[in-house]
């Protein structure tokens, strides 16, 4: 029997940019409710929201106010949100701004099964510091859990988050582990990114036989205006086809219908598992310049 497995990315513009803290991410997360039932109604059956989901990209500027929306994980979100896991048989990717203790800040995604259980967490493994606003050491810690594969209900799914994307060893090692479908939560915007949003993951998703599914943000933030987040979440699949994509500058909810024995018929038929010579590969861990 086939194995399809219907999987959705949310995509969304920032409600709130004045006010208190709480205020501005409570708004964040009380636009992605309906967002989420939206995504129930149409089936989805694994769902991902954006980078840290439930406000702004605050990293556009450095300032020690926002480790206040940070919180544990599993917490007070992945509680408020199981529910809705439940009701409709979905398995939910929350990326949420992680604090593990006070002072030590995570850009971490919690995965809550389609019964609502929490599956565990990734950590974002690689953090930027670059021009023109990508301030995100100021914030997190990089990631110390690796590359955990989730058992969902529906399939087997890895997690790297945004800037990860660039290090293809990433979705290597996920895929390695057993990962049917990647997720990548993403804050991006034009002018840094755009040229290689669909160059990148296709050509990962073709090396390693695996679905991916990419989503980005959507507007551009005040107060900050240092670029427009261009949405265009999609699904690609292993022969590297876009199968959705969602608009540039919409609110929206992208869903595809994934056909997991796709993986195995692509797999037999390039075999690069099989021919990889890892033996070989021990410089890539060695510290050249």
């Amino acid at each position: 029997m086939p194995r399809v497995i219907r999987c959705g990315l949310i995509q969304a513009a920032n409600p709130k940019h004045e006010g208190a803290i709480q205020d501005i991410k409570e708004a964040m997360i009380q636009k992605h409710l309906p967002l989420i039932e939206e995504a129930g109604k149409k089936g989805a059956q694994i769902l991902c929201l954006q980078e840290i989901f439930h406000g702004p990209y605050f990293c556009a500027e450095q300032d020690i106010k926002w480790y206040r929306t940070a919180e544990p994980v599993p917490g007070p979100i992945t509680e408020r949100l199981a529910p809705l896991a439940r009701k409709h048989r979905m398995v939910l990717i929350l990326p949420i701004y992680e604090m593990e203790q006070e002072g030590v800040y995570y850009n971490a995604a919690a995965v809550l099964d389609a019964d609502g259980k929490y599956l565990g967490k990734m950590r974002k493994v690689h953090i930027p510091h670059t021009y023109p606003a990508f301030w995100e050491k100021f914030y997190f810690k990089p990631g110390t859990l690796g590359f955990p594969i989730f058992q969902t209900a529906y399939a087997k799914i890895g997690i790297f988050i945004c800037y990860d994307r660039h290090f293809p060893e990433c979705a290597r090692i996920l895929a390695l582990k057993g990962a049917e479908i990647l997720f990548n939560p993403s804050a991006t915007t034009e002018g840094k990114s755009r040229y290689l949003w669909e160059l990148e993951q296709p050509a990962q998703a073709v090396a390693n036989g695996v679905f991916i599914g990419a989503n980005n943000r959507v507007g551009l933030e005040k107060p900050w205006e240092f670029g427009k987040f261009y949405g265009s979440s999609y699904f690609v699949d292993p022969r590297g086809k876009i199968l959705v994509k969602g608009s540039e500058d919409k609110d929206e909810v992208v869903t595809a219908d994934l056909d997991l024995d796709q993986i195995r018929e692509v797999r037999d038929g390039w075999q690069f598992f099989r021919d990889r010579r890892p033996e070989l590969y021990t410089e890539i861990c060695q510290q050249l310049p």
